[in-house]
């Protein structure tokens, strides 16, 4: 088969990967079962055909790139492993063995930073990110502040927006070669991020499906982080996945209940108004985006930003769901709770 990372082959090769999978000669692997931490066999891992169809939609991978199923298991073993490695570390050691981890996945797995997202025109990319600046408003001379800005997209583009952007990563296997010229680039632990910036230096901090990778300890530390650098009335924007509709991570390619991966902690809403309140943040309202708008307009004062009310009801419907059994019934809850535009993210406007 063509080598799958040379450009002029990466068709031919996605194509000829395809073909012998779907040959009546192709034997398809069997179903391996899984085992969770404990030890316990539990539902079996999909393979061949299928599970490369489910990588590539989970991490938005075109369907022409040539993806095998040894990359996706590799991917699986490495994030399982250096999982492990960041749960296990500590205070004192955790930005080198984060900034190691995160460095090695995306070295080791180049594809991640070639392939993913890569279908998505210019033009869709910021389609999808003027939801931000109808969020961050004017003047255009706020300084912002993003967490864990991975290939820069979303503060490149508030950039040329005409914002005053800083953009952080802890890795440098992404972060200050994908960004542009008009941002500037630090590295920074993502969690106390006073000891990288000065306190009250910015209008607004953002971050989008980041804090779910922060260790579990360190989560308050990082609320607390976003609120001393923003100045009085600053806001923390961000967006994370609901723990009720994942995992979000390399975990749902493989059907599991929990996360295995590196999202070492998906939320819910009840979790993140907790944690907002205790780092200081006065005011919290939830983004209204999608079917969202139609559905409950009565609890927005903006038609973008809900009120107190509309929180309280979320948190309300995620006891609900937490008193059924883990069933088809509880499945079925958290699906129509989706359909009607409760889930599966949570984006959050925190006011200091």
């Amino acid at each position: 088969m063509p080598c799958p990372f040379r450009p002029e082959n990466r068709g031919a090769a996605s194509r000829l990967a395809a073909a012998h999978l779907r040959s009546p000669r192709y034997r398809r692997p069997p179903m391996v079962a899984r085992h969770s931490p404990e030890g316990i066999e539990t539902m079996n891992e999909p393979r061949g055909l299928e599970l490369i169809e489910r990588y590539k939609k989970n991490y938005r991978i075109s369907s022409d790139a040539c993806v095998t199923e040894k990359m996706i298991l590799r991917h699986w073993e490495l994030e399982k492993e250096l999982t492990q490695e960041l749960l296990r570390s500590t205070p004192d050691n955790r930005f080198e063995v984060f900034e190691n981890c995160y460095s090695r996945l995306y070295s080791e797995l180049e594809w991640l930073n070639e392939y993913v997202k890569r279908d998505i025109s210019h033009s869709a990319m910021e389609q999808q990110f003027q939801i931000w600046l109808t969020l961050i408003g004017t003047p255009l001379s706020q300084r912002i502040y993003e967490v864990g800005s991975g290939k820069a997209e979303l503060i490149s583009f508030l950039a040329r927006s005409g914002y005053a952007c800083v953009a952080t990563e802890i890795t440098r296997e992404r972060g200050k070669k994908y960004s542009e010229n008009s941002v500037t680039w630090r590295n920074s632990d993502g969690v106390h991020l006073g000891n990288f910036e000065q306190n009250e230096s910015y209008d607004v901090v953002i971050s989008d499906q980041v804090i779910e990778h922060i260790h579990p300890d360190d989560t308050q530390d990082h609320f607390r982080g976003a609120h001393d650098i923003l100045r009085p009335g600053g806001r923390y924007i961000f967006r994370v996945p609901h723990r009720f509709t994942g995992p979000h991570d390399v975990s749902k390619v493989f059907e599991c209940e929990k996360s295995l991966g590196m999202h070492l902690r998906e939320m819910t809403f009840h979790e993140i108004r907790s944690l907002a309140r205790c780092a200081g943040f006065s005011r919290l309202g939830v983004v209204l985006i999608g079917s969202r708008n139609s559905i409950i307009k009565i609890f927005s004062k903006d038609k973008r930003i809900s009120t107190d009310v509309y929180l309280e009801i979320l948190i309300l419907i995620e006891r609900i769901i937490r008193f059924i059994p883990r069933s088809k019934n509880r499945i079925k809850a958290i699906r129509i709770a989706s359909r009607l535009g409760f889930f599966p993210d949570i984006f959050v406007v925190a006011a200091k």
